[in-house]
């Protein structure tokens, strides 16, 4: 049986967690809180466990605390495992901005889910309806081993695929890696072009355009955009649609957009989410 102490197990991560291994017969969940969070607990009928009890004993030593706190969290309890315990993050912007202290005898492994996609083959309306991946839809994950055995990346993995099950594929990527994907490539771009694609429907509504008449153009589009531009199907935009897109691109963004992905801004964008810039 695997002893996890979960840390921060009354928030949303840590909920997610808990009901995915607390009563998986593998597992020996060990549910660590603040005094605050240790009444949520409660409430659940969840018996919390103080960190220095939970942690020297844990196997696994599970973060599921805000990024902003991630650093100064781990500089408390690495101190406190076992040798050959493994710590498991669940983002990659505490362990890229360096915020893990320094400790040859333990694991560091980090996990993060790409929430379910856009095209599925899901059965369910309900399965249909989970965005974020909560136990329904099938998604995808990635995983990272940042120092430790080989083995223990196999270990790492297999908890991360019962947390956020069911899985559709697992991926393995460096640490580096993870960070291009979010925050730069799913938060830095997407979230932003997607936000501007929202501002623009609003500013069509604003114009005159019926609301209703604007969401289903734009949702209508957005669908079959997708379905062309990520090879979805054998397809092509028209003509007026490519150069719509070559002369709004000059218009839109920077030239030298792409300086997101360079590790300079990488680092300085983790630093930002961490606290740290």
């Amino acid at each position: 049986m695997t002893k996890l102490a979960l840390i921060g197990a009354a928030g949303h991560m840590g909920t997610r967690a808990w009901d995915a291994l607390g009563e998986e017969s593998d597992f020996q969940v060990m549910c660590v809180e603040s005094p605050k969070g240790e009444s949520v607990l409660k409430d659940r009928g969840i018996v919390p466990v103080a960190s220095e009890e939970a942690v020297p004993v844990a196997d696994v030593v599970l973060l599921a605390v805000p990024d902003i706190l991630a650093g100064r969290v781990a500089a408390d309890l690495v101190p406190q495992m076992k040798s050959a315990a493994m710590l498991m993050c669940l983002d990659p912007a505490a362990p890229y901005a360096g915020e893990l202290p320094e400790r040859a005898d333990v694991t560091y492994f980090v996990t993060h889910p790409a929430h379910p996609p856009v095209f599925n083959d899901e059965e369910s309306a309900e399965a249909r309806r989970d965005f974020f991946g909560r136990g329904l839809a099938r998604q995808s994950i990635v995983n990272a081993l940042i120092q430790g055995p080989e083995e223990d990346y196999v270990r790492g993995e297999a908890i991360a695929a019962r947390m956020f099950g069911p899985i559709l594929r697992s991926h393995r990527v460096t640490l580096e890696q993870m960070a291009m994907l979010e925050p730069a490539m799913s938060e830095t771009v997407a979230a932003t072009c997607i936000t501007v694609m929202r501002e623009a429907m609003d500013e069509a509504v604003s114009r005159g355009v019926p609301f209703e008449a604007a969401r289903d153009f734009m949702m209508g589009h957005i669908f079959i955009e997708l379905a062309i531009l990520f090879d979805e199907t054998d397809w092509q935009l028209s003509d007026g649609a490519k150069k719509a897109v070559e002369e709004a691109k000059k218009e839109i963004f920077q030239a030298d957009w792409k300086k997101v992905f360079e590790p300079e801004h990488l680092r300085e964008s983790v630093l930002k989410i961490v606290g740290k810039a």
